[in-house]
């Protein structure tokens, strides 16, 4: 009692110091004058003195729990990673990670996981550590970057979460061959074309990436060995363009194919092929050819035509042909010349030519038709032929030959010219010749004249048998008598009489 009674308590020096409890020296409440911290020292132990005032003490120990809270979040550890991942790989592991959590009980157990949908899996190895794989081979060509976030938690309350993500990067594999954005190519060209011409263009694609996707274009050897492919097109190949060497004859060359590769730069390099068809188109670059009547023949032809032949009597059909195609080989006829308009017609489309009336007496005999055969094309072209048609009472009648060779109308209006002036000048030089003879004559008659000076009287006796003529008697019966006339008389009709017996 009394002063003997009064406790007073404290911690014992050897387990004070870095204590973080004080007690109260009264009453012996401990408190803390710290924060605890259960990671850093789960429990504590104080000894506790308590003296009365007549110097007697006593001692006992308290044992102090720490009771964890979920304070501290869980944390990963990267072991080993691999940021790139071939495409064509099995199973790859892309990281090896450890988790911890310094906390206790279902604080400090974890749980680890990645998005879904995603081509790789968490294993847990041995302990807190696990191993991120691929589910199987990867497909670069679909996604060539994953991001993989991988998500720790604990199980406290509340839950402490992390995140981790790691970048994986597909490597490309020259898995895929180049692919041609059509299976089959048809390309048209006119005939005609200049050499060097761009005809098209081929492409191709390819998935893969760097050196995998560099495609090389190529030309393959023709399946027709007559095929001179490497004389016909040529191909670029970085690009694909086609184009022709030389200008196409659709006439010789209607259409061709030839297959064509493509490359890649992968190791080992993959290809694809393509079929490209060149179809030529026709120009109008042929006129049409008369095949009958030959018009190159020594001999024309000459078609007989009877006399009593009726209207629309077929004389003949001139037959032609073009080589070109469509619309350019379509053939129309028409007459352009005829000796006598009228009487002959031409079918346009079939090239039949027939009378278009009776033939009369006043006809002539003989007839040069002129035809002029046209194609369709644009711009069109064209070539004539000449019949000769013979109009004969009967087919029995011989004929008579024409002009062997057909002649341009205007070297015929150069001939008929040429016959005029020679013939022109031939009657002016015969008139000419002639006058002169005249003049020439008369001059040497006067000449002549001059010179005798009257009659030319016979030298010598006359005979006895003359008779006088002044009076009305008559000249004898048995001879007749060489009369002169003297230049003052004015008859001129009579001058001389030659001297012959009866």
């Amino acid at each position: 009692a009394g002063i003997h009674g009064n406790v007073a308590y404290s911690l014992f020096q050897g387990s004070g110091g870095s204590q973080p409890f004080v007690i109260d020296e009264a009453t012996g409440e401990i408190r803390l004058k710290g924060a605890l911290d259960f990671e850093t020292t789960p429990y504590y132990n104080m000894e506790i003195v308590a003296r009365d005032s007549g110097g007697l003490s006593g001692k006992c120990t308290v044992a102090i729990q720490v009771l964890d809270v979920n304070d501290n979040a869980p944390k990963l550890t990267i072991s080993s990673l691999t940021n790139s991942i071939p495409e064509n790989a099995p199973e790859a592991v892309v990281a090896v990670f450890s988790v911890s959590d310094p906390d206790s009980g279902d604080n400090g157990k974890m749980v680890c996981s990645i998005q879904n949908e995603l081509p790789f899996l968490l294993k847990p190895t041995f302990e807190s550590y696990y191993s991120l794989v691929t589910e199987g081979p990867l497909d670069r060509e679909s996604r060539a970057e994953y991001n993989i976030t991988i998500t720790v938690s604990d199980l406290g309350t509340p839950r402490l979460t992390i995140q981790h993500t790691i970048t994986v990067h597909v490597i490309d594999i020259n898995d895929n061959a180049p692919a041609f954005t059509q299976t089959s190519y048809t390309l048209l060209v006119h005939e005609n074309n200049s050499p060097a011409l761009h005809i098209g263009t081929i492409s191709a694609t390819d998935s893969d990436s760097g050196s995998n996707a560099h495609i090389t274009y190529s030309l393959l050897p023709p399946q027709d060995p007559q095929l001179a492919l490497d004389s016909l097109v040529s191909i670029n190949a970085d690009n694909g363009q086609l184009f022709a060497l030389r200008a196409m004859d659709y006439e010789a060359l209607q259409t061709f194919e030839f297959l064509v590769a493509a490359t890649d730069g992968g190791s080992p390099a993959l290809s694809s092929q393509a079929l490209v068809r060149v179809v030529v188109m026709d120009d109008n670059d042929n006129a049409p050819f008369v095949l009958y009547p030959l018009q190159n023949a020594s001999v024309p032809c000459t078609e007989l035509v009877p006399r009593a032949a009726e209207p629309g009597y077929l004389v003949t059909k001139v037959v032609a042909v073009d080589s070109d195609s469509g619309q350019n080989a379509w053939l129309s006829f028409q007459l352009l010349k005829a000796t006598e308009p009228g009487l002959f017609s031409v079918w346009a489309h079939n090239g039949e030519v027939r009378t278009t009336r009776l033939l009369s007496e006043r006809d002539a005999p003989k007839h040069r038709l002129v035809l002029l055969v046209k194609d369709n094309g644009d711009p069109p072209r064209s070539a004539s032929v000449t019949l000769h048609v013979l109009v004969v009472d009967g087919f029995s009648q011989p004929y008579l030959p024409l002009p062997e060779v057909a002649r341009d109308p205007s070297q015929e209006e150069d001939l008929l010219t040429l016959y005029l002036v020679v013939a022109l000048a031939s009657v002016s030089s015969l008139f000419l010749l002639s006058v002169l003879l005249f003049v020439g004559v008369r001059l040497c008659r006067r000449v002549r004249k001059a010179s005798l000076g009257g009659c030319s009287v016979p030298e010598g006796h006359f005979p006895g048998h003359l008779m006088d003529v002044s009076g009305m008697g008559t000249l004898s019966q048995s001879y007749q008598y060489e009369v002169c006339l003297s230049g003052d008389s004015g008859t001129t009709d009579f001058r001389f009489l030659n001297h012959y017996s009866q």
